[in-house]
């Protein structure tokens, strides 16, 4: 009979407190999870769900105005931000209830309230100051956004926890940041009716993806009409009866009626208890893990965006399953880091696994590029001139297959599909052989048989 009132306490309900609270359940642990907030965490409630469902609404009025090129007469279409928000929210609330279903069904029980550590095997509810004991604790609180605590003004700006849910549709908005969430707002705006504007401070945004895809996309954000402005940060905001006016660094005031700071997240490590507990905290706020998501101390594990290792939902629940399956099945194993497929719903989205060129070139000697660029069927009947891009890079004698990139309309889908390839060290001549799937933008990478040269590179 064990001494702790569970074997696992799990603190925080996100893809990846979830997943590891049902698996380790449906081994014969019994089970608890702690969640202030709603059942689902940030990729369910304020992330990637949410966010992918206005990127469909943004999407449409490309559809409307390209209809026309196809023989349809379009007239009259208008759009409501306060439905489009509820039935978001409807969405939410049912996704919600299946995974409370799904924790219910495992006989885990679920707290709604904080819970911090007072002990290696001990947590404390916050509102019901109710102690409880576990075996073993698994930290899942996830990542909040960054905001700069020291700009004046900054009361006044939003993050992706309020955007989801503003009460009118900010006809002008700012966006402060050059990652995934800060472009894929800025082209939901857009696509929605926005005036949008992009701040960044670095010279370029999307840093760590490849090049070619980094150009592109900016090209076609601003072909969109989005304003990109680099090199540059707020210095202060106001609030003014007209709005909001940022001021940035080279001097100009930025007028909006919402500015957004997409600039980062940190993990959400403050105030659960970790540092008294002496539990290891890197300088960037993460808890420090080995690749079987133990800490320092033996009984207190993490998984997610908490830990900082690649923050992505896949991987939260990916690591959430090999701790269960470690430490409640006997069945070890530990997650692999290489090629995470992954996208940004921009419009044109991105879709990536593996190498990027740069990285490519510095990890191999022997490098070869392919790459081609092209207007899609659909584009050409609708007159629009944004293009695809698909590149391949391969290295070696036998050209192992590193790193796909594309840039354009399903790029996501297409890429999901090739890094199964990547995975499995396909090369290029695989690819060759594979019979293209035609009328399709997929086929083209199929089809890549030029080598792309970099200047000064000799043919081989």
């Amino acid at each position: 009979m064990t001494d702790f009132d569970f074997d696992l306490f799990v603190i925080g309900a996100g893809s990846g407190g979830v997943r590891a609270a049902r698996i380790a359940a449906g081994y014969g642990a019994k089970v608890a999870v702690a969640e202030e907030y709603r059942v689902g965490g940030t990729c369910v409630i304020r992330g990637c769900v949410p966010k992918k469902l206005l990127v469909y609404a943004s999407r449409f009025a490309d559809d409307f105005a390209d209809a026309r090129g196809f023989g349809w007469s379009v007239s009259g279409e208008s759009f409501d931000w306060t439905s489009l928000v509820a039935a978001k929210n409807k969405e939410i609330s049912r996704l919600e209830a299946a995974y409370r279903a799904t924790l219910e069904k495992y006989k885990v029980e679920v707290f709604r309230e904080r819970a911090t550590l007072v002990s290696p095997n001990q947590v404390q509810l916050a509102n019901s100051e109710r102690k409880i004991t576990a075996k073993t604790i698994l930290v899942a609180t996830g990542g909040r956004p960054n905001v700069d605590p020291t700009l004046p003004g900054v009361e006044n700006v939003i993050t992706s926890n309020d955007v989801f849910d503003l009460k009118e549709f900010p006809r002008r908005i700012v966006i402060a940041g050059g990652g995934y969430i800060a472009v894929e707002f800025a082209s939901i705006f857009k696509g929605l009716g926005a005036d949008v504007t992009l701040i960044y401070r670095g010279d370029k945004f999307l840093r760590g993806f490849d090049e070619d895809l980094r150009d592109g996309l900016a090209a076609a954000m601003t072909a969109r009409g989005i304003r990109i402005i680099t090199g540059q940060k707020f210095t202060k905001i106001e609030k003014k009866a007209s709005g909001l006016a940022g001021t940035i660094s080279g001097g100009e005031t930025l007028e909006a009626d919402q500015i957004m700071f997409a600039i980062g997240r940190s993990p959400n490590t403050k105030n659960l208890g970790l540092d008294a507990l002496g539990v290891h905290i890197d300088s960037e706020g993460a808890v420090v893990v080995d690749n079987a998501s133990q800490s320092n101390l033996p009984s207190i594990y993490a998984v997610g965006d908490v830990t900082n290792r690649v923050n992505l939902t896949p991987v939260a629940i990916r690591e959430g399953h090999a701790f269960a399956d470690t430490l409640f099945g006997k069945k070890p194993w530990i997650v692999d880091y290489t090629t995470i497929p992954t996208a940004v719903f921009s419009t044109p989205e991105i879709g990536t696994v593996g190498f990027t060129e740069q990285e490519a070139r510095a990890q191999y000697d022997d490098v070869h590029i392919y790459k081609g660029s092209f207007r899609p069927m659909k584009a050409i009947l609708a007159g629009r001139n944004e293009k695809m891009l698909m590149k391949i890079i391969a290295e070696g004698a036998s050209e192992r297959v590193v790193g796909v990139h594309v840039l354009g309309p399903d790029a996501a889908e297409i890429v999901q599909m090739a890094a199964i390839a990547v995975r499995m060290r396909a090369c290029k001549s695989d690819f060759d052989q594979t019979m293209a799937l035609h009328p399709s933008a997929a086929e083209e990478l199929v089809t890549l048989r030029e080598k792309w040269l970099a200047p000064g590179e000799a043919a081989g």
